[in-house]
């Protein structure tokens, strides 16, 4: 066996043995599924052994690959911290800083937020992930994450900024052709926004007492964008963040009693990052700049 390879193919397996597929592999990595299957067969090349029984479905791993995974962990561990050393030890106000956040903070939150920071600090450049998925910051997905959970991990430092208030809502448009719901049980004769897997509307309903089924919907998304420009072109009424509706004047604010538990908003940076002063710059700035904007 030739012990002298390339960690990229180890980063290749991981990525193929986590997402169960060359293609989900190769999104993940942000390179092409043709690297991905190469960087496999290589390793199973130098390692002498089959990793993968490729089915119809995608990788199937095999137990050769299951005893590889635990070593191939800790290398890809052991260059994270790597990683994370080389960018603490970075003493420059310049370079790159990778957010994450979620599609409607993103949309919504951070523009003006980076603006302000731009203003600020010229020298660094912003990479935004837009996701409603939560990034590893212990991988380097993202350098900076804003999440409405509380991180659990012990080497991350989280910082509770504020809430996100939300409520119920709808364009002037759509309030002129369905009339104006006095009360929440007024809801169920109109037309709603709500999500397709993510069942908060419907519990948030079932709380209240009001048998509303995914039937009420006349549109069904997971995707908060997707559903905050359909409820501005007065597709019916929806449930969006107060910072969001602001930003639309023909948006207009419903059943003010309607008590929507509000989100916390948390701003999370890896302990040892944290020490990159234009990380800390980033990190200090949206900690300053977004509790105004919420």
């Amino acid at each position: 066996m030739n012990t002298d390879f390339d960690w990229r193919l180890v980063r290749s397996f991981l990525a193929a043995l986590e997402h169960g597929s060359l293609l989900g592999a190769a999104r993940a990595l942000g390179t092409t599924q043709p690297t991905v299957g190469r960087h496999v067969a290589e390793l199973e090349a130098q390692l002498g052994q089959v990793l993968f029984e490729r089915t119809g479905r995608g990788l199937l791993p095999t137990p050769q690959a299951q005893q590889l995974a635990e070593a191939a962990r800790a290398m890809e561990a052991a260059a994270l911290q790597l990683a994370r050393t080389a960018s603490g030890a970075d003493r420059a106000l310049a370079g790159t800083v990778r957010l994450s956040a979620s599609q409607p903070v993103a949309c919504g939150l951070l523009p003006t937020a980076l603006a302000q920071l731009r203003a600020l600090h010229p020298e660094i450049q912003i990479e935004l992930v837009a996701t409603n998925a939560v990034s590893n910051l212990l991988r380097r997905e993202a350098d900076i994450a804003l999440r409405m959970v509380q991180p659990d991990q012990a080497s991350l430092v989280a910082r509770r900024i504020g809430q996100v208030t939300l409520g119920a809502y709808a364009h002037r448009d759509y309030l002129r052709r369905r009339g104006v719901p006095r009360e929440p049980a007024d809801l169920l004769g109109h037309e709603l926004l709500g999500g397709d897997r993510n069942d908060d509307i419907l519990r948030g309903f079932a709380a209240l007492g009001l048998p509303l089924t995914r039937d009420h919907f006349a549109l069904r998304t997971d995707d908060l964008v997707v559903g905050w420009q359909a409820l501005r072109a007065g597709l019916g009424i929806g449930f969006v963040a107060d910072y969001l509706a602001r930003t639309d004047p023909d948006v207009v604010p419903l059943l003010p009693a309607l008590r929507i538990p509000p989100l916390p908003l948390w701003l999370a940076v890896h302990r040892e990052v944290r020490s990159s002063p234009r990380i800390r710059a980033v990190y200090d700035a949206l900690a300053q700049s977004l509790p105004r904007l919420l």
